[in-house]
């Protein structure tokens, strides 16, 4: 068994430089109740984002428990469109009632979906007894939880908090259970 924890980035400021995008004073204050969270917890790997918010959220559970962060690319944020969207909201709703349709210059959920469950795919092949966190993003998390169980979409997206924890249990690649371990406080 694989138990995976997602670990949605917590609370960013915003930029336009999405590798770059530090966490806000608040999202720096939740890092600890993230990392506290998960040390009693064994953790074997721990699996980022390449985007500054999502390393920076997996920081402090990587150095108590002296695991070291690997940076995979496959598991950054969607790409929604080039530059800003003028209304977020319906530019999001329709990526996610049209599966396959893409704003210019953005990935499709299609897309953003097959790009990082190949490399989440071969994280869980590479771990069949291990505990692994990985730091992640609102829309791609939910796209690769979506590739296991249907349930999960655009309504459940709306419902995550910044930080936000999942844990998903896997027997192989087959999802046997998901559970939210973060409580908003």
């Amino acid at each position: 068994m694989t138990e995976l924890y997602f670990v949605r980035h917590a609370h960013a400021d915003y930029s336009e430089d999405e590798y770059h995008r530090p966490l806000s004073l608040k999202g720096i204050r939740d890092v600890d109740r993230v990392t506290a969270l998960l040390n009693d917890q064994r953790i074997d790997a721990i699996y980022s984002s390449p985007y500054k918010r999502a390393i920076q959220t997996v920081q402090g559970i990587a150095k108590y428990h002296d695991v070291p962060i690997k940076i995979v690319d496959a598991l950054k944020e969607r790409r929604l469109a080039n530059g800003t969207m003028e209304d977020f909201q319906e530019a999001i709703q329709r990526v996610w009632q049209e599966p396959s349709f893409a704003w210019a210059g953005g990935e499709s959920n299609e897309q953003a979906m097959r790009r990082a469950i190949q490399s989440l795919q071969s994280i869980i092949l590479s771990h069949p007894h291990d505990s692994l966190v990985i730091g992640t993003h609102g829309n791609i998390m939910v796209l690769m939880m979506q590739s296991f169980d249907a349930q999960y979409g655009y309504d459940f997206w709306q419902r995550l908090s910044m930080p936000d924890v999942y844990r998903l249990s896997f027997r192989g690649l087959t999802l046997v259970e998901v559970e939210r371990v973060w409580q908003k406080g």
